[in-house]
């Protein structure tokens, strides 16, 4: 080989160990409430982090992942705090935990009765978190940017340790659910009662509650059909639960190719996970009854009984938002009039009366 050949390869790799060594690596400390046994933690292992990797070929950067599950870091309901002080990088927000810091997004919790079609709800308020100022705000207002990812949760069902063949069946009863969905007791005589996930299944077999509302996907890994084995399927509707989202001082300073590979890993995190729910919920709910679980599902009019029987808690939710500046009755009338726009017919028009 001639000078010129051996000089040419000497050039080339030096060229080469230079932008090796001008790669830079970021760290990310990624947290979430719920352990991954949980399909949105799971899938922030399996695809947020793979599909931000592999965005990220290529474009000399890469991120040294840290990842805190399971409320080691922070427990559900202090994750969006936990982010906005920079304990987190990014996060799984889950928004029913956050009622009074992201109000607005917890529109669909405010509107049951509306639509079981899960990945419909997610999309469309994904696209309100991402358009509407009012939605935006909040996120920044909590020292976050929204990332994206948004997490449909399946139609809620009615796990009890008694059947429910009526009304009067719930009256006095103790029954849990998640953030603002104990609004939905409200008229049935029910006690509603807050609870979450991580306790449930204890609580259930000790008789601190007689029933929780709950979700198929996440009733068999908590295995609640042990405890509450009377599954009635009343029509509350899917909703959307949370989203990922970056301590917005951290997000600002990223270069603009890590904050576009954050956010298209994000989208590919909604994508997966809702393919992997649909597709869930029907064996769900075949395990559950194998395992000795007794399902039912009530009749139109049981179920317009119920949403009849409520106080009209998405208006009341939606002036109270209103007189704090918030753009709450604006929320609920793009939520309700997208949701209508294809085609669902809700048991309830909740923003029309």
């Amino acid at each position: 080989m001639n000078t010129f050949g051996k000089l040419a390869i000497v050039v080339t790799m030096s060229v080469s160990t230079c932008g090796a060594a001008l790669a830079e690596s970021i760290n990310a400390t990624v947290v979430a409430g719920h352990p991954p046994v949980f399909r949105w933690v799971k899938h922030l292992q399996h695809t947020f982090i793979p599909a931000v990797n592999e965005e990220l070929k290529g474009t000399g950067y890469t991120i040294n992942w840290s990842e805190h599950y399971g409320g080691s870091l922070a427990k559900v309901g202090s994750v969006l705090e936990a982010t906005e002080e920079g304990l987190a990088d990014i996060a799984f927000v889950s928004t029913l935990f956050e009622s009074s810091k992201l109000s607005l997004q917890n529109v669909t919790y405010f509107t049951p009765f509306v639509s079981d079609d899960v990945g419909t709800v997610a999309s469309l308020v994904d696209e309100l978190n991402h358009s509407n100022k009012d939605m935006q705000e909040a996120w920044h207002d909590n020292g976050v940017e929204y990332l994206g990812g948004a997490t449909g949760i399946d139609d809620y069902l009615l796990m009890t340790d008694f059947p429910v063949t009526n009304m009067a069946d719930l009256s006095g009863k103790k029954i849990a659910a998640p953030g603002s969905a104990v609004n939905w007791l409200k008229g049935t005589g029910a006690v509603g009662v807050s609870g979450n996930l991580t306790t449930y299944y204890n609580e259930l077999k000790t008789g601190v509650y007689d029933g929780v509302i709950v979700f198929a996907t996440a009733a068999v890994p908590s295995k609640l059909y042990e405890v509450a084995p009377y599954i009635t399927k009343v029509g509350f509707g899917a909703q959307y639960a949370g989203g990922i989202a970056a301590n917005k001082e951290w997000f600002d300073e990223q270069p603009k190719k890590v904050q576009t590979a954050l956010k298209t890993g994000a989208e590919a995190q909604r994508i997966a996970y809702h393919q992997d729910l649909i597709l869930s919920v029907e064996q769900s709910m075949a395990t559950m009854a194998d395992h000795g679980a007794v399902i039912s599902e009530v009749d139109a009019t049981f179920r317009s009984k119920w949403a009849a029987g409520m106080d009209n808690v998405a208006k009341v939710w939606a002036k109270q938002l209103d007189g704090e500046g918030k753009a709450g009755s604006l929320v609920l009338e793009s939520y309700l009039d997208a949701m209508r726009a294809t085609g669902v017919r809700p048991t309830r028009n909740w923003d029309q009366e």
